[in-house]
């Protein structure tokens, strides 16, 4: 019996989308692996790691409202390890824990050690702008897996990714506790010195990986520089820069 079109390119096509569903599984089970947990719903999963730019015509289907979540299931899950680790801090200490281990940079640093960035579903200019890189959506993803995740398993499920996740950093902060643009502000206005004054020294790179130099100026003062990735972080490197110049605050900032 004559068939009325080839086989071959039929055959080829299924090969192709087992090939596709494989390679989609073994992503999904190597961060799986690595964030500790085992998705019942690996949509779910793949719907933490899509980003608007992927499908911009249904919002529902992208990692923005499991973010959403996953930020108030962050804060509440490392509040709670905060609690139980450090019973003698007062509600000052922990909340200056909390804001640093639950601020963008931190959750980027944890999706970029998942290994989220080569999986994040993307439109095409958001590769092309380098978009995998960018630390604000590695921070969105990281919360949105930790939403994703709430949704599949419950509390439980949600608090031991956060906990096998942000475990060794509750006890080695990467930044002083305390914000030293409020510490220097406060230093200046007890000496009766007008608020410092931050500049924009240089500004380099691409515009979706910046990279500033800020100074500091305290009137009367020689200035002091700050390096980082946004001006905010550049701001607060050059008022530590100050502080520790000073002698105001020791290296560690205390």
């Amino acid at each position: 019996m004559a068939l009325d079109r080839p086989v071959e390119p039929a055959v080829h096509a299924r090969q192709v989308m087992k090939r596709g569903t494989s390679n989609q599984a073994g992503m999904q089970a190597a961060i799986e692996d690595r964030i500790g947990y085992r998705f019942r719903d690996r949509d779910l999963l793949m719907q933490a790691l899509t980003h608007i730019s992927a499908v911009p015509s249904d919002k529902a289907q992208t990692y923005q409202r499991l973010e959403f979540l996953g930020d108030r299931v962050l804060g509440l899950a490392v509040s709670d390890m905060l609690f139980r680790a450090f019973p003698d801090a007062e509600e000052g200490e922990l909340s200056r824990r909390l804001a640093e281990l639950v601020r963008r940079e931190s959750c980027a640093e944890v999706a970029a050690a998942w290994g989220v960035g080569d999986h994040v579903r993307l439109g095409d200019g958001e590769i092309a702008a380098g978009a995998r890189e960018n630390a604000a959506i590695l921070a969105d993803i990281c919360e949105a897996i930790v939403g994703a995740a709430f949704v599949d398993g419950g509390t439980a499920a949600a608090q031991g990714i956060v906990e096998r996740a942000f475990r060794e950093r509750l006890h080695a902060p990467r930044r002083p506790l305390r914000d030293a643009k409020t510490a220097l502000q406060e230093w200046a206005q007890g000496r009766g010195l007008p608020t410092p004054a931050y500049t924009v020294a240089h500004r380099s790179g691409p515009d979706h990986a910046p990279h500033f130099r800020i100074a500091v100026a305290v009137r009367g003062m020689t200035p002091a520089e700050g390096a980082g990735t946004s001006k905010r972080v550049a701001e607060q490197a050059a008022a530590r820069e100050f502080l520790v110049r000073e002698q105001i605050w020791t290296a560690d900032g205390n």
